[in-house]
């Protein structure tokens, strides 16, 4: 189903995080009033305590880190966190970093006191509960979030004329053949179909995330030639409806600006983790060691350490 997957979150990836460039002057005011709209701060204590980095200082900004939350919120119903993928940016080494967190991770769910599957979080205590679980989890703090509810993903792979992926298995679904190699999914419907395949792939859930953060790279890659953009103000009602994040309009501004250099070196990894199951529930469990591996790493990227690392709980 749709709800499981990324879509969405390409949008504000492929405008954020690789820029608005050309298209920001020409709907400036247009963007400007969405950016406005889709504002949303996980908690204003929160902020105070725990300031963002500075991004704004074009000759040395800091490092960042965006946790994105796809969702499938209804009405009268909060929702789970079906995909959960992490990134960070490091202006100065021009990289980042991009990876899944198993959805069916065990761990504790920060401010509920229980162990459970990490993307509960989200629909136990929203966004701030999900930040703070992830937090937790990787012991490194999450500056910005993006969350979006899963109703739009075809639309933007459209916009931007389709995506480029390097694919591992050959299959073919839904009326669509996918060679292995490079391949071009020429729309959206085709490129859902890709990354929603999961049956044929014996690595499951890895493999799904694997062909989520191709696609979401894609979308980077081609975002970041602003000819490529054929329906702008589609995209912006997209976002409007879908979208929330903590970052404000001047935070977007500057992150364009001063980081987008980094998409030029972009670095996926898998989390390793192993299905088991607990009281008739399956669960992925990742060892202390693993996870210990994986902060130790986006620590480094980040230029922080131990003590410096310090989440929510901490400073509560």
């Amino acid at each position: 189903m749709l709800k499981k997957f990324i879509w969405a979150f390409v949008i504000m990836i492929g405008i954020v995080v690789v820029g608005i460039a050309g298209y920001a002057y020409y709907l400036y005011d247009s963007v400007k009033d969405t950016a406005n709209d889709i504002h949303e701060p996980i908690d204003p204590e929160r902020e105070k305590e725990q300031p963002k980095p500075k991004v704004d200082d074009k000759n040395a900004p800091q490092p960042i880190s965006i946790l994105l939350l796809g969702v499938d919120e209804r009405e009268n119903d909060q929702g789970r966190s079906d995909t959960m993928i992490v990134m960070t940016v490091n202006p100065e080494k021009k990289s980042m970093y991009m990876f899944n967190i198993p959805r069916d991770s065990r761990t504790e769910i920060i401010g509920k006191g229980i162990d459970d599957k990490i993307n509960h979080a989200y629909a136990f205590g929203g966004t701030k509960m999900a930040v703070e679980t992830v937090e937790n989890f990787l012991d490194i703090p999450i500056n910005y979030y993006i969350k979006v509810n899963m109703e739009s993903f075809q639309d933007i792979v459209d916009a931007v004329g389709g995506v480029t992926v390097d694919n591992r298995l050959a299959f073919s679904d839904n009326g669509f053949s996918y060679p292995k190699g490079q391949i071009q999914l020429e729309n959206g419907e085709k490129a859902l179909t890709y990354v929603r395949m999961r049956k044929q792939d014996h690595r499951g859930d890895l493999g799904r995330n694997e062909r989520q953060r191709q696609v979401i790279k894609g979308v980077i890659d081609k975002g970041a030639r602003v000819s490529s953009i054929s329906k702008f103000d589609n995209i912006l009602d997209v976002i409007s409806d879908n979208v929330k994040t903590n970052m404000t309009f001047s935070e977007m501004k500057d992150i364009q600006a001063n980081y987008k250099d980094a998409r030029k070196d972009l670095k996926t990894f898998e989390v390793d983790a192993r299905g088991t199951n607990i009281n008739g529930i399956f669960y992925f469990i990742v060892s202390e060691e693993e996870r210990n591996s994986i902060s130790e790493r986006l620590k480094e990227h980040l230029e922080i350490n131990s003590s410096n690392a310090s989440t929510e709980e901490d400073a509560a």
